[in-house]
């Protein structure tokens, strides 16, 4: 299958970005090295096309109703300009995705936007459509993905890049949420959320308009490897590595986001989710820092007492505080901090202990 190309891939190929394949975009994943991307996010501000993630509006009548019922968070809670993290889960609370779902500000023509993960938009639009059909609600589902591009801009001159760039004052908007503006004549959503650790913020524009959003920031641009850097670091979820429905399958409540799951409103999973509440999950998402050379990655094993109790979901020499770090999911039993583990680097046992999630805190 032909990979879909991103709004700036020209953009990419004049800055001679290194590219690859990621839920099938062909998307820039170094521009300089990731230890430069990295500490720019870090120390200044790094600039991200971020136009692969999903995008599907819902409006009518009955769209809050239909995200409740889909997603595991109280979408009626959220006020006009207003976002919130939320799982996509099945009848036996397996998740499906992970998403931010928006109310968005009054100035737009739709409700909501939800953002499904690379390459889930196509699934997440057939499943909103089908489930509203089953339950007779009104509501229309449009999947906008390739009629926006979204550009995130991360770090701690964030404020002052983006706040210099549109219309409007942005110092004082509250994190997780989004107001509408415009930027040199283009009408964006600026929402202060992002995927770094760092304060920051995601703009969504035209896809037409993706190089006049992207060229508006002096900054570092930034590809896939230092933000896989960075969310580890921040000890965030990656879709399809951290949980896949059919390779790892997971619940929110072993997976760490359990504050993602509101368990007074009926979304499909919510029984089974609630179950686990109550008897507690059997396996825990776990940090961990290795105390030996060696550089933890997905897939490699996790032992404690010379037998083999998880696998390592996602792993990284961290850039940021010079050690190994890596995640996982072990026996809840042995995700207290400070337990001792070995992690496999290339099968050779290397000592490791439990570390608190996240890594790394501005």
């Amino acid at each position: 299958m032909d990979l879909r190309d991103p709004p700036l891939s020209d953009e990419h190929d004049a800055s001679g970005a290194k590219t690859t394949e990621f839920g099938g975009w062909e998307m820039p994943v170094e521009f300089d090295s990731i230890r430069t991307e990295h500490a720019a996010v870090r120390e200044s501000a790094g600039k991200f096309d971020v136009s692969h993630m999903g995008q599907i509006e819902v409006s009518g009548p009955d769209a809050a109703e239909l995200l409740n019922r889909l997603t595991t968070n109280d979408v009626a809670s959220l006020d006009p300009g207003a976002a919130q993290y939320a799982m996509i889960t099945d009848s036996e609370g397996v998740v499906l995705d992970d998403t931010v779902v928006y109310r968005l500000p009054a100035e737009r023509d739709a409700d909501f936007l939800f953002i499904p993960n690379a390459g889930h938009d196509g699934e997440m639009e057939d499943r909103w459509v089908d489930h509203r059909d089953e339950w007779g609600l009104e509501a229309t589902v449009e999947n906008r993905t390739t009629d926006y591009a979204m550009v995130a801009v991360q770090g701690p001159k964030a404020v002052e890049l983006v706040g210099g760039a549109v219309d409007d004052a942005l110092a004082d908007l509250g994190r997780f949420s989004a107001t509408a503006t415009s930027l040199d004549g283009v009408e964006v959503v600026v929402a202060r959320t992002g995927y770094t650790g760092e304060d920051g913020f995601e703009l969504l524009a035209p896809w037409e308009d993706a190089t006049a959003v992207w060229n508006a920031f002096d900054c570092q641009p930034c590809g896939l490897g230092a933000r896989d850097t960075l969310r580890i670091e921040a000890g965030f979820l990656l879709s399809g590595q951290d949980f896949d429905p059919d390779e790892n399958p997971r619940n929110p409540i072993e997976a760490g986001v359990s504050f993602a799951v509101d368990l007074d409103t009926e979304f499909v999973g919510r029984d089974a989710l609630a179950a686990v509440a109550e008897s507690g999950p059997e396996e825990r998402f776990v940090g961990f820092e290795l105390e030996a050379r060696g550089i933890p990655r997905h897939g490699y094993e996790i032992s404690a007492d010379n037998e083999v109790v998880g696998t390592v979901t996602s792993g990284t020499m961290s850039p940021t505080l010079s050690t190994p770090l890596g995640m996982g999911y072990v026996p809840s039993a042995l995700a207290d901090p400070d337990t001792a583990i070995a992690v496999h680097v290339r099968g050779e046992p290397k000592d490791a202990r439990i570390r608190p999630l996240p890594f790394y805190q501005r």
